[in-house]
């Protein structure tokens, strides 16, 4: 029996902002516990937050580049839930009106290019941490709090449930991240929590209602994203074919040391939250003609470059992806180009081929390179000119890589 998977994805990205989005304590990671905190960040009784404006600088820019409407007005509403890490026992975030709505990505899937939409974007502050110790000898477990995040901007980001698969999902994901860090809005370091992403996904047989959603929370890698959904697509279709649906909506965690994911709590409903406007924020109003600004600023994406490299440079669909979604990686490329007098897919192949092997092996980035754009070309130019051969070529590249010599020097060497 054939069954049908819909899956809406939520990512919630930290902002890369000096300071938190209500008050002026730094965003340092990693700091020693609590030293990063002050009465507004710790929700005490007086403290009033105060507006980052490169925190909404930032998400219009985020809004902008997902080609969502951005609102002229909008407010900052209380989500009341009461967890040990949110001080203040609400968050303040953006229910009723938010900064964006009705955008979209183009993402490209197995199964070609398809747009997915963003149903909105909003503001909101990150909670604390939570640390959770286990029981020893004659020590009880206990837990400890760091509010060192709490207050954090983040910018979640919530699409629409246009996904199919785990594997698109993933793609998705990785697009999303390559976006927002070609534009400088996160860091998108993952391991410490800048970019994490919760998954809704339901089941139905084709021709029926939707199932019952459940969400997937904090999946904090691309592999733990692809894998929950997929055991996750299987068990709900397990319970279809024995009868026995979902009857409410859940929340679930990954468990990556089973590889299984498991029961949270049932999903609350935003009746739940008790969202009600913020009464010490005021209505955000965002003039028309700083938006156009800020769009007038915008950097080439990572799509319009793509596009420049299948029909300027005549690239592969494949290698013109894989240069584009790189900023660092496109941008040695095209300066590779400005010195080299040769086919642009030339250039392409090496960096792609044996220069992109070489970082893997070293698990370093371009702007780890010893090397300039500018050697390279004389290297590949030596090759087109009968000078050295391409296995010899080869060999120069490593030692460039390793030493940062010019290509010349090592040749005469």
């Amino acid at each position: 029996m054939s069954y049908e998977t819909v899956i809406g994805l939520e990512a919630h990205v930290e902002l890369k902002t000096q300071s938190k989005l209500w008050c002026g304590c730094a965003t340092t990671f990693g700091a020693a516990p609590n030293s990063l905190t002050c009465p507004v960040c710790l929700g005490l009784p007086g403290s009033l937050p105060v507006l980052n404006k490169k925190a909404v600088e930032l998400a219009v820019i985020a809004g902008l580049a997902l080609n969502c409407a951005i609102a002229t007005c909008c407010q900052f509403d209380r989500k009341q839930y009461f967890y040990p890490d949110l001080p203040k026992g609400y968050q303040i975030s953006q229910f009723y009106q938010p900064l964006g709505r009705n955008g979209w990505m183009e993402v490209a899937f197995p199964a070609g290019r398809h747009r997915i939409g963003i149903t909105e974007i909003h503001l909101e502050e990150e909670a604390g941490r939570t640390y959770h110790f286990a029981s020893e000898q004659s020590q009880p477990a206990y837990s400890l709090l760091d509010y060192n995040r709490s207050g954090l901007p983040l910018l979640e980001i919530v699409t629409a449930p246009e996904v199919r698969s785990p594997e698109e999902a993933r793609k998705l994901m990785e697009a999303l991240k390559t976006l927002l860090e070609d534009l400088e809005i996160t860091d998108g370091k993952m391991e410490e929590g800048s970019f994490r992403c919760d998954a809704n996904l339901s089941v139905h047989r084709p021709g029926e209602a939707l199932g019952k959603r459940v969400e997937l929370k904090n999946l904090n890698s691309f592999r733990a994203l692809e894998a929950a959904l997929a055991f996750e697509a299987r068990r709900q279709e397990g319970l279809l074919t024995k009868g026995k649906p979902l009857a409410r909506e859940e929340a679930r965690t990954w468990n990556e040391t089973k590889g299984n994911t498991v029961f949270m709590r049932y999903k609350e409903q935003a009746a739940d939250y008790r969202y009600f406007p913020d009464p010490d924020l005021p209505p955000l109003t965002i003039e028309e003609q700083w938006v156009g600004n800020l769009r007038a600023c915008l950097p080439e994406l990572p799509e319009t470059r793509r596009q420049r490299y299948l029909g300027t440079y005549g690239l592969p669909a494949e290698d013109a992806s894989l240069l584009s979604k790189s900023k660092p990686g496109a941008t040695f490329f095209e300066a590779v180009l400005r010195f080299y007098p040769g086919e642009a897919r030339t250039v392409s192949n090496w960096i792609l081929g044996d220069l992109a092997r070489l970082m893997k092996e070293a698990k370093s980035g371009f702007n780890e390179l010893r090397f300039s754009p500018k050697d390279l070309a004389a290297l590949l130019t030596f090759v087109d000119q009968n000078l050295i051969s391409g296995k010899i070529a080869k060999i120069v590249l490593a030692v460039m890589f390793q030493t940062g010599k010019q290509p010349a020097a090592i040749i005469q060497d």
